[in-house]
């Protein structure tokens, strides 16, 4: 087999500081979405910082972690993230992390960490038979929306299941609201806590599928559930639109490593976004 590329530095580059509850994040391009000129950071890999500040910080996994997303963090700016351990037990911790961008609170994630001694493991959701990713074609980018350097670029998408990207317009609702997608970091990043959440961030893009327009969503959250991290090139998005009402969408992700483990699994509600030219 050929050998895989060495990343030469970290997809997210998290910083320590002396403080060892603090840490922070350049925002840069290879993080950040949106129109050329205007790129925020990708709430994804705000979930996903946060995750990893934590996991540092307490020196155990996280099981359970919810971000509520407050402002953006615009290119070039630096985040700070701040860890908060109000309770550290003997087997878990429950902490909080507030991002920054000078005053501006951009995010807050609160989280459980943890493992208990216990040899029960089994999962119930069974990863649907799919095409495999080489047979899948890959997502297509916006002309317009995203020419340069993104979290786009970074990242190898394939659609096995759904209308999913842009160019959406024909109306007609979804029978089922589901999207199937294979995703893997370019580069040789390994799939871990951080590369999961950024992939669970992917939600809001089946809108569009479900509602037949050119459409997304503003997270409002990100909530994700850990089972067990295996090693894996590609990891199958199942995504599930579950219902869109008032201007708000609902939606849930199981994320599934190529030997069908259960990896994890998400839900996010969002702000419904039509986007027009």
């Amino acid at each position: 087999m050929p050998n895989k590329p060495v990343p030469s530095k970290p997809f997210i580059d998290l910083q320590s500081t002396h403080n060892p509850n603090r840490w922070y994040l350049p925002v840069t391009e290879e993080i950040s979405v949106g129109p050329d000129g205007r790129q925020f950071l990708f709430g994804g890999v705000g979930l996903a910082s946060s995750v990893m500040a934590m996991e540092r910080t307490c020196e155990r996994p996280v099981v359970w972690a919810t971000a509520q997303y407050l402002s953006y963090a615009r290119v070039p700016a630096t985040v700070d993230l701040d860890v908060i351990v109000p309770v550290a037990g003997k087997y878990n911790s429950q902490a909080r992390v507030k991002g920054r961008v000078g005053d501006t609170e951009i995010f807050t994630v609160n989280a459980a960490l943890g493992e208990r001694p216990s040899e029960l493991s089994h999962q119930w959701a069974v990863m649907p038979q799919v095409a495999r990713p080489e047979d899948c074609e890959a997502r297509p980018r916006h002309a317009k929306r995203h020419q340069g350097v993104s979290l786009h670029s970074g990242t190898d998408v394939r659609v096995v299941k759904g209308r999913y990207g842009i160019g959406l317009s024909d109306g007609e609702f979804s029978e089922d609201g589901h999207v199937q997608l294979w995703a893997k970091l370019k580069n040789g990043h390994p799939i871990d806590t951080a590369a999961l959440c950024i992939f669970a961030d992917f939600l809001p893009s089946a809108v569009g599928n479900a509602i037949g327009m050119d459409a997304g969503g503003n997270s409002l959250d990100n909530t994700i559930r850990f089972r067990k991290v295996v090693p894996t090139e590609w990891v199958l998005c199942d995504i599930q639109i579950h219902s869109v009402h008032g201007g708000f969408v609902h939606g849930r992700m199981h994320l599934f490593a190529e030997d069908g483990t259960l990896m994890a699994s998400a839900s996010q509600s969002m702000i419904l976004r039509i986007h027009k030219e």
